[in-house]
C-alpha cells in the first residue's frame, strides 16, 4: 500500500535532495512538499498524510505548538523533526510534545532512510542518545533539560535569540510588541538563571539531562 509523505522545508535543495532519497530507498511512498507552515496545514487539510518531516525553521514556524496543530487536523500523522539544530537541546521537548523521532539534518543517508524506515513500520524513531536522556530524566524524576522552565512563547524568543535576531526582529517575526519581547527576554533569563545571550547560547549547547 502506498503512503504519503510530506517533506515540510523552505530551502528547495534540501526538498529535492530528501525526495531523491526516499525514492531510491522506498518504492511505495507518494511524496509531498511544502516549503513554509502555512502551505504545510493548508495541504494537511486537503489530503491524508502517513508522515511530516518537518524543518521547525521554516516561514510561519510556530516551533512546538506545530505538533500539536498537524496532529488536530491528523491526528494519526507521524512527525519526524528534520532540524539543524543539535538533538541533545532540542529533540526531547519536541518528543514529549507529540513528534514521533528527531533527526539532524546533518546525518548520513541511511541514519536518514532508518529514521524513517522506523517510524512508518513503528511509528517512533529514538536514537540511542535521546532514548537515554529520557530514561535518565524519568529515573531521576528531574527535569529532562533546563529549556522545559520555559514557555512555548519564550521559547520560541529564546530561538530567535540563540539565532542572532535581536528585539525587534523578534518582535517583527512573531508579531508582539517590542516591550513584550523585553518582559518574555527578561523572564527566560531569570528562569534560566543567566545574564546574557552568550550564557543562553551555553545553555542550548549543553546536554540534556546532565543536571
Amino acid at each position: 500500500m502506498q503512503q504519503q509523505i510530506l517533506i515540510v522545508d523552505d530551502h528547495l535543495v534540501v526538498r529535492t535532495g530528501i525526495s531523491i532519497i526516499l525514492e531510491e530507498k522506498f518504492k511505495n511512498l507518494i511524496i509531498n512538499t511544502t516549503e513554509n507552515y502555512q502551505e504545510t496545514l493548508a495541504l494537511l487539510q486537503r489530503q491524508p498524510i502517513d508522515l511530516v518531516i518537518l524543518d521547525i525553521n521554516i516561514p510561519g514556524s510556530k516551533n512546538i505548538s506545530m505538533i500539536q496543530e498537524i496532529k488536530n487536523i491528523q491526528k494519526n500523522t507521524k512527525i519526524l523533526i528534520f532540524s539543524v539544530y543539535d538533538e541533545e537541546t532540542h529533540a526531547c521537548p519536541y518528543i514529549i510534545a507529540g513528534a514521533s523521532g528527531y533527526l539532524n539534518k546533518l546525518s548520513d543517508k541511511k541514519q536518514i532512510t532508518d529514521a524513517i524506515d522506523s517510524v512508518l513500520k513503528t511509528g517512533n524513531y529514538l536514537s540511542p542518545e535521546i532514548l537515554d536522556t529520557l530514561i535518565h530524566a524519568s529515573t531521576q524524576k528531574s527535569s529532562i533539560d533546563p529549556l522545559e522552565k520555559l514557555s512555548t512563547r519564550e521559547l520560541e524568543i529564546s530561538e530567535l535569540l540563540v539565532k542572532g535576531d535581536g528585539n525587534i526582529e523578534i518582535a517583527n517575526k512573531l508579531n508582539i510588541h517590542l516591550t513584550t519581547v523585553s518582559t518574555h527576554k527578561n523572564k527566560i533569563f531569570n528562569k534560566l538563571n543567566i545574564k546574557n545571550i552568550v550564557e543562553l547560547i551555553s545553555v542550548f549547547n549543553k546536554s540534556i539531562g546532565t543536571r
